[in-house]
């Protein structure tokens, strides 16, 4: 007779045992702690690893499979869609973005960077790609490296580092602004930089970096170059904007210009004037006058 529930206990047709008599088949009376919980019912939950289970499961997974790529692209546009919804979520909360801050850029740059983030207001800002506006941002000419960051609900801010100016280039008639590794600053127009010193010849942007910071420590030297001028990828040739030549060897740089500044504290030469002064050879240094001094 199957079985009744009554008050949420379960009652079996069968007759109860006497009192007497044994429950454990037999074997005495069973210990006062062991479990009341049937023994079908104790075996829920345990694992089941017989042949026949492992082959479902394993048949199971395969179907799943099947299913997904059968699907094709509607797997990524269900996936879209629900991208979307979480997306609408994100904006009916308040986290969109409402504003762009750029730091660290040039007046020159600025409009180029501000190209390079393409965001829209009112997007979801917690689904903006951090990375690709960096990497974006990285690829105007005027940046050297840049990091985004993201406020919560409504901004976002992309602090930039620019290239240095270290001088303008000429070589085949064309100006161009160079950083200090030699690199040409992409979208730099050299007109606006009269200050930067002027390197003239082909290798002189690669130079430069090493012979500008030797100038600079001698200001009344500096502030009397017009260019400086590579020659033969080799040395450098310094012309003065009197149309003074000073003519450096192809190593010791340093050396020959310590030697200038002796002669120049003797003789006053930078601001006497000469023609030309050749310190290729430290032993024999040539002083040629101008010809108003001659």
């Amino acid at each position: 007779m199957p079985a009744v529930v009554r008050g949420g206990r379960r009652q079996n047709s069968s007759p109860p045992q006497k009192r007497g008599a044994p429950r454990n088949g037999g074997r005495g009376r069973a210990p006062r702690n062991a479990s009341a919980i049937p023994g079908k019912m104790a075996a829920i939950g345990r694992l089941d690893l017989s042949p026949r289970a492992v082959i479902l499961s394993i048949a199971a997974g395969v179907l799943l499979l099947g299913g997904v790529l059968a699907t094709g692209a509607r797997a990524e546009r269900i996936s879209a869609s629900m991208g979307r919804g979480v997306d609408g979520v994100m904006v009916g909360m308040g986290f969109k973005l409402e504003k762009v801050f750029i730091e660290g850029e040039s007046a020159e740059a600025t409009a180029a960077i501000q190209r390079a983030v393409q965001l829209q207001a009112g997007q979801p800002i917690t689904s903006i790609d951090l990375d690709a506006v960096r990497e974006r941002v990285e690829g105007v000419g005027w940046v050297k490296s840049a990091r985004i960051v993201r406020l919560l609900p409504n901004t976002l801010i992309v602090d930039v580092t620019e290239h240095d100016r270290l001088a303008v280039w000429q070589v085949g008639g064309r100006n161009q602004v160079i950083d200090g590794h030699g690199a040409v600053i992409t979208g730099a127009d050299a007109g606006r930089y009269p200050e930067l010193p002027l390197v003239v010849g082909v290798g002189a942007e690669q130079a430069a970096a090493e012979i500008l910071p030797l100038i600079a420590q001698r200001p009344r030297l500096m502030s009397r170059i017009e260019a400086l001028v590579r020659v033969d990828e080799r040395r450098w040739d310094l012309r003065l904007k009197d149309g003074s030549l000073i003519l450096l060897p192809a190593i010791n740089q340093e050396a020959a210009l310590i030697q200038l500044d002796e002669m120049d504290q003797r003789r006053r030469l930078l601001e006497l004037g000469f023609a030309r002064i050749d310190l290729r050879t430290p032993e024999e240094v040539a002083v040629r006058p101008s010809s108003g001094n001659a």
